[in-house]
């Protein structure tokens, strides 16, 4: 991280990408903001992208690749933030922010849906303000989808010990100091840094997906177990012996998840 900050990652899209969409760049605050449509085009629906990687890394080419399935496929319009990473990026500056972008992508939406996406860090944050703009007007995006949603950064649920021992991907440790870093000021425990601490009644309809081999498929169980005991529609994916992300990895389980996010997209647009 220290490396990072000295020599910040690149969060541009791949040139690849503008052979298919259009791309463009504004700022909200501190944040560039890509909007990518398809190209040449009018989109069907809208999502709002979260990307992950701990709240201390930056856009990569698997986040970019999901970004042009959703283009190419399911023609919506994608809003893709760059947000400021931990430690600068902490979740009482950052959550209001997404909010705010979360409430006037819905509010500008017209006749089409918005879809509100994040995967890992970047669904702990997309959930966090879901409930922060359920809390404050009661607004929310037609579908809310989570993939391996990173949802309690104090990663104390007894069971990860013996998952983490399977994961070839995430470690606890290393979890721990990065979600001690977004925490900044706020305790752990704090809903806006871990919104598994919150509350689900109210929430648009989610749909979660989660591998057996990842340390926070516990996120997962525990956010389907409480926001159906809460009244919110939950449909949950649960791929035996895959790892943390997978609907994002070039494997069959991961075209069938994306096959799958790809419908949930298009079904918003006919909402």
């Amino acid at each position: 991280m220290a490396s990072a900050a000295r020599r910040p990652a690149s969060h541009l899209p791949p040139r690849r990408l503008g052979r298919v969409a259009d791309i463009s760049r504004t700022f909200v605050g501190a944040w560039p903001v890509y909007d990518v449509s398809p190209l040449g085009a009018e989109p069907s629906a809208q999502v709002l992208y979260v990307h992950g990687g701990g709240y201390v890394g930056e856009l990569e080419r698997p986040h970019w690749e999901l970004v042009r399935t959703l283009v190419t496929r399911a023609r919506a319009r994608v809003v893709v933030p760059a947000y400021i990473l931990a430690p600068r990026g902490t979740a009482d500056r950052t959550v209001p922010v997404a909010t705010d972008l979360l409430s006037g992508l819905i509010a500008g939406g017209g006749d089409g849906g918005t879809v509100l996406i994040g995967d890992s860090a970047g669904a702990g944050l997309a959930l966090a303000a879901a409930q922060r703009l359920r809390d404050r007007d009661g607004e929310q995006p037609s579908r809310i989808v989570l993939v391996s949603p990173w949802l309690d950064v104090t990663m104390s649920h007894p069971d990860q010990a013996a998952i983490e021992e399977a994961d070839p991907v995430l470690a606890r440790a290393g979890l721990a100091e990065a979600g001690r870093l977004y925490a900044g000021t706020l305790a752990a425990e704090d809903p806006l840094v871990s919104p598994l601490r919150g509350t689900f009644g109210g929430l648009a309809p989610m749909t979660v997906f989660s591998g057996t081999r990842d340390v926070l498929a516990t996120d997962s169980r525990e956010l389907v177990r409480r926001a159906r005991a809460e009244g919110t529609e939950v449909e949950f994916h649960e791929a035996v012996g895959l790892p943390h992300v997978y609907p994002l990895l070039p494997v069959p389980e991961g075209r069938a998840a994306r096959d799958r996010i790809v419908e949930l997209v298009r079904s918003a647009a006919q909402l």
